[in-house]
């Protein structure tokens, strides 16, 4: 392939900002903040489905809260009538008053018993909703972490855009100096050597690869005529000939 010096000249600057470019590409796959974001909104999944428990147990808990507390009113309201019918004197028969009177008092030791349900089911409740407004405070906290952080990764990525705007413009105005041919065989290199398709040839040494070149390999270089594209027969990448290449 021949290419004018200048042109595969131009190689090397156009490696330089597609190596910009890859870095850019990089930076943006790898910032902190994405990985962060995806921490905080797994949190933040994590503490939703706690607080739904949370609320859900909470709202158990008032159900039966209540329905402990209709036990209690009905357990008492009998108490209180039979009391009533016992303090009337209707009741004249010692084995209906010996009767009223066991059974006032078996009622008055199931209310005691079902109020001391109803206590311990509020004292649970209240475990349950200090839990519920715990998970609540956290998951806003987790929130509010997560929209500083998308922030920052936002302003992060606009950044990078910008300087990749940039350095794409410049890449176009570059790749016009460089022939079809030659601009399709550097394409074709960076796609199989890591990003990397010229390279300049450094005091005999190949800065793709970073070997030095044999005598032979360099002698061949020397006689090679200045618009003759030459690789490295190590790597195959396209050698730039410059002042510093020790030929």
């Amino acid at each position: 392939m021949k290419a004018a010096p200048q042109s595969q000249q131009r190689l090397l600057d156009l490696q330089e900002l597609d190596a910009a470019l890859d870095r850019s590409a990089h930076r943006r796959r790898t910032l902190p903040e994405t990985a962060e974001i995806e921490r905080l909104e797994g949190r933040l999944t994590e503490l939703r489905d706690a607080v739904v428990t949370a609320e859900t147990e909470v709202s158990d808990l008032d159900r039966e809260q209540k329905k402990a507390e209709q036990d209690v009113d009905q357990v008492r309201t009998r108490a209180e009538r039979d009391q009533q019918r016992l303090d009337s004197g209707m009741v004249t028969s010692a084995k209906d008053l010996a009767n009223l009177q066991s059974e006032i008092a078996s009622l008055r030791r199931r209310q005691s018993d079902l109020e001391e349900v109803v206590l311990e089911i509020m004292e649970r409740r209240e475990e349950a909703d200090a839990r519920a407004a715990r998970l609540r405070t956290e998951r806003e906290e987790a929130g509010r972490e997560l929209t500083s952080v998308t922030e920052r990764r936002d302003a992060a990525w606009k950044e990078i855009d910008e300087e990749v705007a940039a350095t794409g413009a410049a890449r176009t105005a570059v790749a016009k100096d460089v022939p079809d041919d030659l601009m399709a065989l550097y394409e074709k290199l960076r796609a199989q050597f890591g990003g990397v398709g010229a390279a300049a040839l450094h005091r005999g040494r190949c800065q793709g690869c970073h070997l030095a070149l044999n005598t032979v390999d360099l002698n061949r270089i020397r006689a090679a005529a200045q618009d003759e594209v030459v690789r490295c027969e190590e790597c195959r990448r396209i050698l730039i000939r410059t002042p510093e290449s020790g030929l």
